[in-house]
């Protein structure tokens, strides 16, 4: 079957917030936020530039995208494929879904330095490193 784009709204916070706490784990992100406090930034997101869209393979959802849609190119803010969907190709299958839904040949995405799987699965799909973003912490 193939991979469907849903495009998500208000009701769908709740779960965004939960597969988005998921995302910060699996990237190793510092994010300390809880899963209430990321359905108050999922909420301003989704009220502000962004839209949020699920991945439905087989009638399940495998996953979402959060993408700010005021820029040039888009930017990809977060992408996740759930953990017991992942290596069936449906991060490749999601992602070129997604752009054909959002009808674009271009995306900017951030991965962390840290989030080795994450680059491996970016350089897979062509993306090449444009530059790099640095922080100093004292």
């Amino acid at each position: 079957e193939d991979m469907k784009i849903i495009k998500c709204n208000s009701s769908d916070i709740p779960q965004l917030a939960v597969f988005n706490k998921q995302l910060i784990e699996d990237e190793h992100s510092d994010n300390p936020m809880s899963v209430p406090e990321l359905e108050k930034r999922m909420d301003s997101f989704l009220n502000t530039e962004y839209d949020a869209y699920f991945f439905e393979a087989n009638n399940a959802i495998v996953g979402y995208a959060l993408v700010k849609r005021t820029c040039s190119p888009l930017y990809l803010r977060q992408f996740f494929i759930c953990r017991e969907y992942r290596k069936n190709h449906y991060g490749t299958e999601a992602f070129q879904a997604l752009l054909e839904y959002l009808n674009v040949d271009s995306i900017d995405i951030e991965v962390l330095s840290g989030n080795e799987a994450g680059n491996c699965f970016w350089e897979s799909l062509g993306f090449k490193e444009v530059s790099r973003y640095m922080r100093l912490r004292k």
